[in-house]
């Protein structure tokens, strides 16, 4: 775990977990780092201690199974918070030891690794601007634990703090020198442990800011004032106060580890360093117990690293090689897919429309984002036309030969998608791949148009393609494995997140996400106060309203899925939820959303948008209103049921899929974990009760189903 010497009066204490692709924190790690550095310690001939890494990394955090172990829903709490509380002495007894501590921080220290790297008196860390230095527990519903939230604010005020800690922001080591949490750079490992030595020697009795010495032994300041004002100085009050009410009014008080970590500064940098580091431990071990914390984790932590490493994949087929290729459509969804191909995977690209001038249309959007990064100083113009060369325009289908891969993202028109799968394949490889960009026809009817349905398979992206993390890969029933290992193999080339699903319409995330703004406008119809539906969704979790994000979408375009699937289903569009309305809108009112600036909102050309007044008079307002709760609880609980459809029908393979789906293709409130651990976090007898009596009053939409019921009746839950 660690190689321990002696160098001239410096114990170098350096992590080397040999059977770990990283060094991380677990209860071995731990063990073996208290014995080293007692060690050290209680050798009189050592003078100084240096900490540092035989790895690449310093210290990537804690140990997947360990983080596992500590969610458990059976966690013993008083014995885990004795635990806690025993790492933060182990880790104050270390920096009180009167020997200087010195860390060389050779590569990323993230989370737990860097409270290790915090109870140095002095961390040197290599220049290297790909090194991630910070704290980025609270992305995935933690907070640091061992130490971090009670030095990083006497270290760096709780102004500087806030972010690092709230946000879990990363720094480069030259940010992190800039903030004072690292005190020294150097460019390699034998210039760091220079540095290190002349410190070790020039501060023999080194001790942190808030220690002080004690009838001769280092203790902890009773009157250590914080950088830029303590708590209850008037400067940290104005800190505080309105740091809270902006945390709140982010979150919507839905994250606790936010919320969490508020507490521990506020109760903690009012108490000497021994006394705040156990009020660190007892929130931390309560958000061990948290659903939130257990749902992120799971989402954000195991299940997120399994999909990005491309989990999904078929063992089966060789690693495959894309040298080439085609996307069909310059539009919006069809420029951003030329974008990341050829500036993040590097890989050529022909973008191909009706014409050549359609085609500059598309490559107008990669111009625009790169020369963006240009004028940021993110790249050179150099660089900048080295992407731009790859992408080659065109309106002719024949430059389309030699592609490996054909995204088609032309119109949501069935007839002219069976178009452009003909005239292209006719130029492609038998190899080829053919990805439709669909986000609601199904994947196996427009295989139809395909002479090689076993290489025809759904890539569903999101828009704005640069900025949307996930794809969603559709299995049509003639899919073959190799066209899925393709599709994966692409997406982790543009650094994107794959979710397989099999086929349906709508498919998985379309299917859920329109129960959302369908479930907002169904509420107006019955006369729901607009506003309250808004605010329902933004305090449930959602990133906007139902009635916000249905007109960015476009009522028009809501309404030919609608028409589409009134002509392949024959249900009606006066039957389908919020179908009555769609139509109204746009059928009779000519408002599209967003993109014609009239819709369930109107746009002012000088002045913020607000909710069409006109729909009042369509739909008049109720006296009475339901509650807030009820609100947020019938739009979540809406999109839980259509999920657990889609996973017992087999669209989705698994619940970690429709969890990580939920969160990164239409924000699902993320602090759940995501939709299916949502459900768990309800419970699923309540879900099974609440389902039942929203069906009751608005329609058997909400119906549970015979499995969840059997779920509930057993005890079950999605996750163990």
């Amino acid at each position: 775990m660690i190689k321990y010497s002696v160098d001239n009066g410096v114990a170098i204490v350096s992590w080397n977990m040999v059977d770990y692709p990283m060094n991380v924190m677990n209860d071995d790690s731990m063990r073996a780092f208290h014995e080293n550095m007692s060690k050290a310690i209680a050798d009189e001939a050592v003078k100084g201690i240096y900490i540092t890494s035989e790895k690449d990394t310093f210290f990537a955090g804690a140990d997947l199974k360990w983080v596992s172990s500590l969610l458990k829903q059976d966690l013993d709490v008083a014995k885990q918070f004795e635990s806690s509380k025993a790492l933060n002495a182990m880790f104050r007894a270390f920096e009180t030891c009167g020997k200087p501590i010195v860390i060389g921080i050779n590569g990323h220290a993230l989370g737990g690794g860097f409270e290790i790297a915090l109870i140095g008196h002095y961390r040197i860390a290599i220049n290297n601007p790909k090194t991630k230095i910070g704290l980025p527990e609270a992305k995935i519903g933690l907070f640091p634990g061992a130490g971090g939230t009670q030095r990083v604010p006497r270290m760096v005020g709780i102004e500087k703090a806030a972010p690092l800690l709230l946000e879990g922001k990363e720094l480069s080591p030259e940010e992190a020198l800039k903030l004072t949490l690292v005190n020294e750079l150097a460019a390699d490992r034998e210039s760091m442990y220079a540095s290190a030595r002349k410190w070790i020697e020039a501060n023999p009795k080194a001790m942190q800011p808030w220690d002080e010495v004690q009838k001769g032994k280092i203790a902890a300041r009773n009157n250590f004032k914080v950088p830029g004002g303590n708590i209850q100085s008037p400067q940290g009050a104005q800190l505080l106060m309105p740091g809270t009410a902006l945390l709140m009014d982010k979150s919507k008080g839905n994250y606790p580890a936010q919320l969490y970590i508020m507490k521990c500064m506020y109760e903690g940098l009012q108490l000497p360093m021994d006394k705040a580091l156990v009020v660190e431990a007892r929130y931390f071990t309560e958000i061990l117990t948290r659903p939130e914390a257990r749902g992120m984790v799971r989402t954000f932590f195991f299940g997120l690293n399994d999909a990005n490493k491309g989990v999904a994949r078929p063992k089966n087929v060789p690693e495959t090689s894309i040298k080439k290729v085609g996307v069909l459509g310059a539009g919006m969804m069809g420029a951003g897919v030329a974008f990341v191909t050829a500036f993040l995977a590097n890989i050529p690209v022909v973008l191909k429309d009706v014409s050549v001038e359609a085609a500059e249309k598309g490559k107008d959007y990669s111009r625009n984002l790169l020369q963006k990064r240009v004028s940021q100083n993110k790249m050179t113009k150099e660089q900048m036309e080295q992407v731009l060369s790859l992408i080659h325009t065109t309106g002719d289908v024949n430059d389309l030969k030699g592609c490996d891969l054909i995204i088609e993202a032309v119109f949501e028109n069935r007839e002219l998608k069976a178009s452009v799968t003909k005239e292209t394949e006719a130029q492609l490889a038998e190899t080829a791949v053919f990805g439709s960009n669909t986000s609601t026809l199904p994947i196996t009817g427009l295989a139809e148009a395909s002479v090689r349905p076993a290489n025809f398979i759904g890539i569903h992206f999101f828009s704005p393609v640069d900025k949307m993390p996930l794809v969603e890969i559709i299995m049509g029933k003639q899919t073959s494995d190799y066209a899925l290992a393709v599709a994966i193999d692409y997406v982790k080339k543009i650094k994107k997140t794959p979710v397989v699903v099999n086929d349906s319409r709508g498919f998985y995330t379309s299917r859920c996400f329109g129960t959302y703004t369908s479930e907002g406008i169904e509420m107006v119809a019955e006369g729901v106060n607009p506003q309250l539906v808004e605010s329902a969704g933004t305090l449930a979790g959602m990133p906007v309203g139902p009635l916000d994000v249905a007109d960015a979408v476009a009522l028009d375009l809501a309404y030919k899925v609608m028409l589409q699937t009134e002509k392949d289903t024959g249900e009606k569009i006066e039957d389908i939820t919020g179908g009555k309305v769609i139509k109204k809108l746009v059928v009779e009112l000519e408002r599209f959303g967003k993109k014609n600036k009239k819709g369930l909102y109107e746009y002012p050309d000088n002045g913020k948008k607000y909710i069409w007044g006109g729909l009042a008079e369509l739909y008049p307002v109720k006296a009475e209103q339901p509650t807030l709760e009820y609100a947020k609880k019938r739009l979540l609980h809406r999109q839980a049921i259509e999920a657990v459809r889609c996973l017992e029908e087999g669209v989705l393979r698994n619940p970690t899929d429709g969890d990580i789906g939920s969160i990164l293709a239409w924000g699902f409130a993320p602090y759940s974990g995501g939709i299916f651990s949502y459900i768990d976090m309800v419970g699923v007898g309540k879900f099974v009760k609440e389902l039942d009596e929203l069906a009751d009053a608005h329609g058997e939409r909400f119906r549970p189903t015979a499995r969840l019921r059997e779920m509930a009746s057993k005890g079950e839950t999605f996750f163990k």
